[in-house]
């Protein structure tokens, strides 16, 4: 028995035995066929009461409606019968026998796919900014939000500013909002919606041929062109920067680079890493380092003197002279009130000498008393 049925949009289709003429042409001619989350490809057919039909031949006929339909609603606007995309399957066969789809869906998918090509080919890509926080700058390219990390920022847009005050540095990086900037994807995450820039990429083979200039050991000359909290960055040479880290600017413990350090500087300092383009500098390393002369002048269990320069959630910071420092534990106190207490900075202690291990700069101490 044959009989024929038809669409809202009146397509016909025929019915065989109770089968579908689909059902029966792929039992006769192998047919592959999606299944749910696939991407496929479709003609528009028309669309008529929010539902949108696509003509999935030789599949049959899928329809977009629904929540599917109001998610791709602006999309849906600029579509008209005949135009080709490419939608998601989303269910086999509804309740009224179409394939479910979402177009919505399938433009991410592809979008995302074409994300993860571009984080191989490192293709550049020209981007306005969107928002700026404190850690970086929003951007989006074809409706997905990605972030561009402070630390990927080139050296003229990343924010100057002399006491690393994040405050100060989020308005600096506000004022780069509506520009557009080059950049590149460096990592792709569908499953977690993270996409990843960063606007050094573009210039990385020119950075690895300067950086291919320098060793270990060098000593290099340079202007300072950010202060920040955890260090300086200096300029030593065109395009090139690299990063005196807090812990290399001095034998001297230094809790605010600004205050010991000027954009506009000349410093000269050692470099003592380089990895991946990125220099890693020493200022104090070519100071006289002050650990080489203590290892005949102090002992374990040796009675000392010491300033009380710091305290952290480990107890105490003690300087026994200059460049020299180690930690009274607050372990030896009944509490950490019970410690600052007993000890006010920038006042002088006598201390005992628990571990002492010069070649290794570790020293500390157990307090005495006055």
């Amino acid at each position: 028995m044959t009989t024929i049925t038809e669409s809202p949009l009146g397509e016909k289709q025929t019915i065989i035995g109770g089968q579908s003429f689909m059902e029966t042409l792929m039992k006769a001619v192998p047919i592959v066929v999606p299944k749910v989350e696939d991407l496929v490809d479709g003609t528009v057919i028309g669309l008529q009461a929010s539902t949108l039909y696509v003509d999935l031949a030789p599949l049959g006929t899928g329809i977009i409606y629904g929540r599917e339909y109001n998610r791709a609603k602006d999309i849906i606007r600029s579509l008209k019968s005949g135009d080709k995309i490419a939608v998601k399957m989303i269910e086999a066969e509804n309740e009224r026998g179409y394939m479910t789809l979402s177009l919505k869906e399938a433009k991410e998918e592809i979008v995302w796919r074409e994300a993860e090509e571009m984080q191989k080919t490192k293709a550049p890509i020209i981007l306005a900014v969107k928002e700026a926080n404190k850690g970086g700058l929003v951007l989006e390219w074809n409706g997905i939000p990605g972030f561009l990390p402070t630390s990927q920022l080139k050296s003229d847009h990343y924010p100057r500013v002399d006491d690393g005050d994040k405050d100060k540095i989020e308005t600096e990086l506000k004022k780069l909002v509506g520009e557009k900037l080059k950049v590149t994807v460096i990592s792709s995450n569908q499953k977690e919606k993270k996409l990843i820039f960063s606007e050094k990429g573009n210039d990385m083979e020119e950075i690895k041929e300067i950086v291919s200039k320098y060793k270990v050991g060098d000593i290099v000359e340079g202007e300072i062109t950010g202060v920040v909290d955890f260090g300086v960055f200096i300029k030593i040479d065109q395009n090139l920067e690299g990063l005196a880290h807090i812990s290399e600017l001095d034998w001297v413990l230094i809790d605010n680079p600004a205050s010991k350090f000027k954009v506009g500087e000349k410093v000269k300092a050692q470099i003592i890493n380089i990895t991946e383009g990125k220099v890693s500098l020493s200022i104090k390393a070519l100071k006289p380092n002050p650990w080489n002369e203590t290892k005949d002048k102090y002992k374990t269990s040796q009675e000392v003197s010491g300033v009380v320069i710091k305290f952290n959630k480990h107890g105490a910071l003690v300087s026994i002279e200059e460049g020299v420092a180690g930690l009274v534990h607050i372990s030896g106190f009944k509490s950490e009130e019970d410690m600052k207490d007993k000890l006010d900075l920038g006042k002088s202690y006598k201390f005992k000498i628990a571990t002492f291990e010069p070649k290794d700069h570790k020293l500390t101490l157990l307090y005495i008393g006055q």
